[in-house]
Order: C-alpha cells, then structure tokens, then sequence
C-alpha cells in the first residue's frame, strides 16, 4: 500500500520509477546549471570543458551521489537521523545535522535569486526589458534594491514551494517534478533551436562542440571538478532525503547514472540557449569569453539578469515582440529550475522537523517556510537598505551565506560523507545496498569503494585549496 506521508507515523515513497528521477533530477538541476555551467564552458575551451566535466563528473560526482542514496535510502530517514543510525552513537551523526543546517542557509538566500526569476517574468510580459545595456542594468540594480519588491516576488515563491512540500512526497513533490521536469525540458529545446536558426549562430554551435584542447591546465581540471560537484546538489542531505523514499527495489547505480545524465544534458542545452545567441550579436565572442576581466560579467547573476536581456533584445529584436517572448520563456524556464532545486532543500529540513520533532508535515512545513522567507528577507535587503551593512568588513550578508555555504561547508559536508561511507560504513551494508540484496551484480562494489576512499576525497580537498587560491 503506498504511503501519502500525511500520518506523523508513515513514511513516505515515490510512487514510480519516473517519479524517482524527476525529482532526483529536479533537486540537482538548478540555476547553476544556467548561469555557472556555461560560463565555465566559455572560458575554458568549449567541448573540452565539456569532456573534462563529464569525466568528473563521472570519477567525482558518482560515487559522491551513491553516499547519499546508500545512507538515505538504508536509513530511510532525514538527513539528520540517517547519519546517527548509521553512526551508532559516533560523532559522525553529527554530519547529518551539519547538512541540513547548510541546506537551511542555502534555502534563505537561494529564495532571493529565486523571486528575482518572477520578477523578470513579469518585466518579459510588460515589456520592461527593451532597452540598451546600460538601461538593463540599471533596471537590475534598481530593482535587486528595492525596499520591498525583491521581498514580495521572494515570498510569493516560498509560497509556490511551501504548497507543493505540505502535500507530501507523492502528491506533491513527485506530482509537482513530473510537469515541471519535462516543461522544463521543452522550454529549453524551444529556445535552444530559436538560439540556434539565429543568423551567425553557426559560430556559437562550433564553439560549443569543438574543443580547444590547448586551455587543458590544471586550473581547467578543478574547476571542472567543483562543477561537478556543486551542480549535483551534493554535501546538502537533499540526495540523502530523497533517497530515504526510494522503494527498496530501486537500482541505485542506474538511477545515479540517469539522475546525472539529465544534470548534464539540461546544462548542455543551456550552452545550445546562450552561445548561439551570443555569438549571433557578438563576432569576436570567442576572445570576449577567453578575457578573464571580461567574463567576469557573465557569471553568476551578472549573466541571468543583465547580459542575457540584453542578449535575447539585440538577437531577437528584429522581429516585433520576439525578444520579450525568448525572455519569458527564458524566465520561466529559471523559474522552474529553482523551484525544483527549492522543494529539495525544502524537503530536506521539512523532514527533520516532522520526524525529529513529532510534528505533522503541514506544520513542519509551515515552519520551515517561516523561517527561511524570514532570512531571505534579511539577505534580499543586504542589495538595498542594509546594504552598507557588511559583516566582518568586507561582504553582506547575501554575500557571506554565498561563500561559507558554497566554499567552505558543501565541499566539508561532501568530504566527511566519503570518509564516513568509505571508512566507517561496514562494507556489507554497501553491497547490500547497491546490490539491493545481492539481487543485483556487485562487482562494482569494490572500485566504488576505493573512489570513496581515497579518490573523491582527494579531489574535494583539491577544490577547497583552488578555491581559496591555494594551488
């Protein structure tokens, strides 16, 4: 009988198999896939980017991903209570906690971005939008610091999520990625191709899937690596919530597989959206990409919310209103990839407080949504009325939840669950796991382990040095 999840004392499944992915999918894809991944690809040598990443994400972000689903799904349980099963009274339960307190940091300022994705809806549909870049990026800045606008959309998107995870796993989560998802997917396509019938296009495509083997350094290979491993929503207890409702049949090998190729594949697409295009309205885009100074812009939120209007206005402009329309869709298309990515970590501390604190899911939920809408108000306002509020003198506090959560605690939490699934996780609960049983071929089991061991880890302490300009 399947479980609704609505009972203090059911725990609930995904309904099928599809529903799995989907959502699996959905918590990975996010709006790193839109804004980060192509920005790497661009400055470190198109396809060879690409074959480098995949082949990170492969060796890294695999193995990182079968942690998480081997501890949810064994323990099937929150983050926070899987680790301590698994620990028996060590302190490697405390790895639990630490997850769902970053994905808790993660959820106040992601909303923020979140609500500016509405807002652009809304400015695609009103014609906002058309303008020269200086305009664009006027219009960014004036709103991101506004008193209260940034705090309206934010709510409303805390709303959209807060619905979804209060009707459950099945009902909710898994009903809400099985049209998200695939809505995703054709809104993708559909801009992808008007991308690319662009005149001058050709050059974006080339550039995309030619590599330029000579950019191959070492600073090539780790930020392929902390691509891969901040693109698959790893080190949050996202992975391990979802898995606690994985149905024990689940072949945890091939859904990690399929879960990571459709990662892949969205963030690819989205090179297909932005290179053509870019490349259609700029010749010389190939010597703007490979100017560090330059390309600076195109990161991170400098290149959703000012470069790409500015973008879909010069390619599409011709003809009328088809510059807005690429910008709705566009828009939308970000909207849904930050929802799904939101009902994760929403889930994630929605779980604990319905587990941990014997509550009902609506009033856990409830919490949740509380208290996180209430810090990214507190991170929306660090653009406008506080902004000049820095802590320890040089960032706001939008900027600190930034860094301590992607630079310093994601890659921690990653870390420790290779050394604690590597090391401590008796080797027979593994097997039984990935092998569910030993009704599934095993002779994986031991090259895993070793990745666990000492390859993942490895390549996670090389992220943290580079990152923080080690090496």
């Amino acid at each position: 009988m399947k479980k609704t999840g609505t009972s203090k004392n059911e725990r609930a499944n995904f309904g099928s198999k599809l529903g799995i992915i989907l959502a699996t999918a959905g918590s990975a894809v996010g709006l790193g896939n839109v804004w980060r991944f192509p920005y790497m690809t661009g400055q470190n040598g198109g396809a060879a980017f690409i074959i480098l990443y995949i082949a990170c994400v492969i060796v890294l972000g695999l193995p990182c991903m079968l942690n998480e689903f081997i501890i949810g799904r064994r323990a099937q349980a929150n983050a926070a209570r899987a680790y301590s099963m698994l620990a028996n009274g060590t302190p490697w339960r405390l790895i639990g906690y630490f997850g769902i307190f970053t994905g808790f940091l993660i959820m106040g300022y992601y909303v923020v971005v979140s609500g500016w994705c509405l807002q652009y809806i809304y400015a695609s549909l009103a014609g906002h939008l058309s303008g020269d870049a200086d305009y664009i990026k006027t219009y960014f800045e004036n709103f991101s610091s506004h008193p209260w606008k940034p705090i309206a959309w934010l709510l409303i998107f805390m709303l959209m999520s807060h619905f979804i995870i209060a009707r459950g796993v099945e009902k909710g989560i898994e009903k809400g990625s099985k049209m998200m998802m695939p809505l995703l997917f054709i809104l993708l396509i559909v801009i992808g191709v008007a991308s690319c019938l662009l005149p001058g296009a050709g050059k974006g495509i080339s550039f995309l899937f030619n590599p330029d083997f000579s950019k191959l350094n070492g600073n090539m290979m780790l930020g392929a690596l902390g691509q891969a491993f901040y693109s698959l929503s790893l080190g949050m207890g996202c992975l391990c919530t979802y898995a606690s409702y994985f149905k024990r049949e689940t072949h945890l090998t091939k859904s990690a597989v399929q879960i990571v190729s459709i990662d892949t594949l969205i963030a690819i697409l989205a090179g297909l959206m932005i290179f053509p295009a870019f490349f259609a309205i700029h010749p010389n885009a190939s010597e703007l990409m490979s100017n560090p100074e330059l390309t600076s812009q195109y990161c991170g939120p400098g290149l959703v919310f000012i470069t790409l209007p500015n973008v879909f206005q010069q390619a599409f402009g011709g003809v009328p209103l088809l510059g807005e329309g690429v910008a709705l869709l566009f828009y939308a298309l970000l909207s849904l990839a930050a929802l799904t990515s939101l009902m994760s970590l929403h889930e994630v501390i929605t779980a604990f407080f319905h587990e941990e604190f014997n509550t009902t899911r609506r009033k856990g939920t409830a919490w949740v949504s509380l208290l996180c809408a209430l810090i990214g108000v507190f991170c929306s306002l660090s653009f406008g009325g506080t902004r000049d509020w820095l802590i320890l003198g040089d960032r706001s506090l939008f900027d600190w939840f930034d860094f301590l959560t992607g630079q310093v605690f994601l890659p921690t939490g990653g870390l420790l669950t290779c050394l604690f699934v590597g090391w401590y996780v008796p080797k027979q609960i593994i097997r039984d796991e990935l092998t569910n049983n030993g009704t599934l071929r095993g002779t994986f089991v031991n090259v895993f382990l070793f990745c666990v061991r000492y390859v993942c880890p490895l390549c996670i302490i090389l992220i943290f040095l580079h990152q923080f300009g080690v090496i």
